[in-house]
């Protein structure tokens, strides 16, 4: 085989690698839209009331009146799955918004000031991050409340220390260009060198981290759901459904597997759109 051969031979692999996780995003960015939609019109769509009992038989089979049959307490699993989606995509956000806006900051600062500011913010977050996510979760719910606020800014909180490693780090990548080192010899001030000069260089590693952390936002909500410490009701999300109809699953009916699915769904399309794209743009950097 000539050297040109193998090249052409390359190049169609590469081709064929982009095609395929251009394929890999497609499905993960319609899924995502897909429950993004469910979840915006969701009031529209509900079938039925949450609270309405349209059977007296608990996990009755679908049929006409409840499609994907009735919860442990007769109502309407499909109504309650779309309305949960709301409740849980929103709280997800909220917390992954949260965390990114303080691990972002704190993290660029640290960077940017490093001395004192830094040492003190690292040694903050490593006596967060030695700290078991769920049991902090647990503790701080129990102990301030189970409502959506607190949910999202436990959340927000816990994750923040995670985002903050990053940002710090994509930080001191920066600090030490040319462009940080001109920008210092002009008197800019530290505003100005965290949000004008580095800031906009770490735009694309942060949002793929931002898609990352949503889907462990809407893990770890879900997890202090499944064991009584998330929403309450009348209010339900993903995590919640799975818990209060699990006794289902002995007498064959499907309530809890279907928020499970929606859960696993929603994660592992955050999970390929990132990989996909990470993967994407760096063949298609080789091919430059």
């Amino acid at each position: 085989m000539t050297v040109s051969s193998k090249a052409a031979g390359g190049v169609r692999g590469r081709r064929a690698a982009l095609d395929s996780r251009s394929v890999f995003m497609g499905v993960s960015a319609l899924v995502l839209a897909g429950f993004a939609l469910l979840a915006a019109l969701a009031p529209w769509l509900q079938p039925h009331d949450l609270t309405k009992f349209i059977s007296y038989v608990p996990f009755q089979p679908a049929d006409a009146q409840a499609w994907l049959g009735t919860d442990v307490l007769g109502r309407d699993v499909l109504s309650r799955l779309i309305a949960s989606a709301r409740v849980t995509l929103l709280m997800g956000l909220g917390a992954a918004v949260l965390a990114h806006l303080l691990g972002d900051t704190l993290g660029l600062l640290a960077a940017v000031r490093m001395g004192w500011v830094d040492v003190v913010l690292c040694r903050v977050v490593d006596v967060l991050l030695s700290l078991p996510k769920i049991i902090v979760g647990m503790v701080a719910v129990a102990a301030l409340g189970a409502s959506i606020h607190v949910l999202v800014l436990v959340t927000g909180l816990v994750y923040a220390a995670s985002v903050f490693r990053i940002a710090r780090a994509l930080g001191m990548d920066l600090i030490r260009q040319d462009f940080v080192t001109a920008a210092r010899a002009r008197g800019e001030g530290t505003l100005w060198i965290l949000f004008g000069e580095i800031a906009p260089h770490v735009v694309y590693p942060l949002a793929a981290d931002f898609a990352l952390r949503l889907g462990f936002a809407i893990l770890f909500m879900s997890s202090l759901s499944f064991l009584g410490l998330g929403v309450q009701p009348p209010m339900v999300d993903w995590g919640g459904m799975v818990r209060e109809n699990l006794e289902g699953l002995a007498i064959g009916s499907y309530a809890s597997l279907y928020a499970a699915l929606a859960i696993a769904a929603v994660s592992v399309a955050l999970n390929l759109l990132v990989d996909a794209s990470h993967e994407r743009n760096a063949l298609t950097e080789l091919q430059k």
